[in-house]
């Protein structure tokens, strides 16, 4: 097994560890021992923090990637990941420099209806420069092909760091100021394992060596971090929907649209980890322009990417009426059903083409990505500026939609008509039907079968149980039999070979 599925499986694993752990605290510690607009204070400082930092990244982590191969000269890095640590801090002052003057009117935006918000201001400062390292430790490590150890510090680390965090406060062992204190501090942990890590594989200097340094190599290092800056804000543009929730509709509808975000998130989880090993590949690739093989990996990722996707998002849509019963307080969260259904339809659509970002990103034409982001980035604040006011939460999830379905049409087209290369294949569309053979079963299964049911918990469960089974079997079988993908066919045979007896008269 090459490094690539080696890396790419244990960071799925680590992934879906963090799934598991999160779907706990999420709806059965975090609804029973937060408010809704404590749970809405929570995420909008997450996302002010993490949107911040893409920008204090200032395009640093695009550039490690792209010109890692450049660097590399197999004997050290010549000074690389030294500049991926003080681009950031110069990002990281001016973005503080900037919130300290705008304060005033920050708190004005959110002190009729989000007054938490205002007292807890200075701590988006920390937790910023915190997530702000984190990911500069991550994507340190993910172009050395080691993924795992980061994606378990990101996935599991913090969300048990914050499980404690829940469980002290819901058990007033803590107020909840040092409930948010710690909150910020969890997330400074993960950023000291994550330097730790590095440090440990002593593979790399922070070391800046300018007299060996290339210096033409070093302004194009430059150049290129600073055109980035626009282009990889706009991959965190989604999360100014619950900036403007917490602004217009105030924190307890902030809180049932991070019940309902959450849901829809577990949809991208996979490519969390196939994105990342893939992006170094595509990186190389570009560099030596084998367009060929930039295809073959784009068309690969986007083919699983869907086909995972979908039938994630299947799976949870026709259960989530069997997770709303089972959570505490479900009903005050039943609001955010229809948040899930189009978030993650967007979801679906950028886990599914978020690999032809990358390819554009790695070649000579990257230039043009800004223009493609900006329509991303605009649309984004323009349409959660008006769809909020208008459809409420799932305003913010339609603005998700018709962003992404905008931004990917254009970068598409480009990406075929300029570096010839496509992401799409006729086995997506076997994908889609098989996911719409779903989608039927689940409409008779609910006209048919559902009404024969009883009302009460056990009755719920046993239902979704049955349902999920038969759909989820079903499934297995369309994709095994109409060959969608060749990999996953040869895992379904290695299991069943497994599974076989041994003929002992062999």
């Amino acid at each position: 097994m090459g490094v690539v599925a080696r890396q790419s499986i244990k960071g799925s694993i680590a992934n879906y560890i963090g799934v598991a752990i999160g779907f706990f605290t999420t709806f059965f510690v975090l609804t029973k021992c937060l408010t809704q607009e404590e749970i809405g204070l929570t995420r909008v400082l997450v996302d002010a923090a993490t949107l911040f930092a893409a920008f204090a990244q200032l395009g640093s982590n695009s550039s490690l990637i792209k010109f890692f191969p450049y660097f590399n000269d197999g004997r050290g890095n010549r000074g690389l990941f030294g500049l991926s640590l003080l681009l950031p801090f110069v990002g990281f002052a001016l973005i503080t420099g900037v919130l300290l003057l705008f304060r005033g009117e920050i708190i004005e935006v959110y002190s009729e209806r989000s007054p938490l918000i205002t007292q807890y201001f200075y701590l988006l400062l920390p937790l910023m420069f915190f997530m702000l390292y984190l990911t500069v430790f991550e994507t340190n490590a993910n172009v050395l092909m080691r993924i795992t150890v980061p994606r378990l510090v990101r996935e599991v680390g913090i969300r048990l760091m914050t499980l404690v965090c829940y469980l002290l406060y819901g058990y007033r062992v803590i107020s909840f100021d040092v409930f948010v204190l710690l909150f910020t501090l969890s997330y400074a942990v993960a950023m000291v394992l994550n330097l730790c890590y590095l440090i440990g594989l002593k593979k790399i200097s922070f070391r800046i060596e300018l007299k060996t340094l290339d210096k033409r190599l070093l302004v194009d290092f430059i150049r290129y971090s600073l055109f980035m800056t626009i282009i990889v804000l706009a991959g965190s543009s989604q999360l100014v929907g619950s900036l403007f929730i917490g602004a217009k509709q105030g924190l307890a509808l902030t809180g049932v649209y991070t019940i309902a975000f959450f849901i829809a998130n577990v949809v991208e989880v996979p490519y969390r980890s196939l994105g990342a090993i893939a992006r170094p590949i595509v990186a190389t690739a570009a560099k030596e322009e084998d367009w060929r093989e930039v295809t073959n990996i784009a068309k690969k990722v986007s083919l699983h990417q869907l086909l995972v996707s979908t039938t994630i998002l299947l799976l949870i849509w026709i259960n989530l009426d069997a997770l709303f019963a089972v959570i505490p307080n479900g009903e005050e969260y039943k609001g955010g059903r229809w948040v899930v259904l189009i978030l993650g339809l967007a979801k679906v659509v950028n886990s599914t083409l978020g690999i032809s970002v990358d390819v554009l990103n790695y070649s000579k034409r990257f230039r043009m990505g800004l223009l493609f982001v900006l329509v991303l980035s605009f649309g984004m604040v323009l349409l959660n500026y008006w769809l909020v006011g208008v459809w409420s939460i799932n305003g913010a999830a339609a603005a998700a939609v018709f962003s992404y379905v905008a931004y990917y049409s254009g970068l598409l087209i480009y990406n075929r008509v300029r570096l010839g290369v496509s992401v799409f294949s006729l086995a997506e569309l076997k994908v889609l039907a098989v996911i719409g053979i779903g989608v039927a079963l689940d409409l008779l299964w609910r006209t048919v079968v559902t009404p024969m049911m009883g009302e009460s918990l056990v009755w719920i469960l046993i239902d979704a149980a049955l349902k999920t089974g038969l759909i989820a079997t079903l499934l297995v079988v369309a994709i095994y039999k109409m060959k969608i993908s060749q990999n996953i066919n040869d895992i379904i045979d290695k299991m069943i070979l497994r599974r076989r007896p041994t003929d002992c008269n062999k």
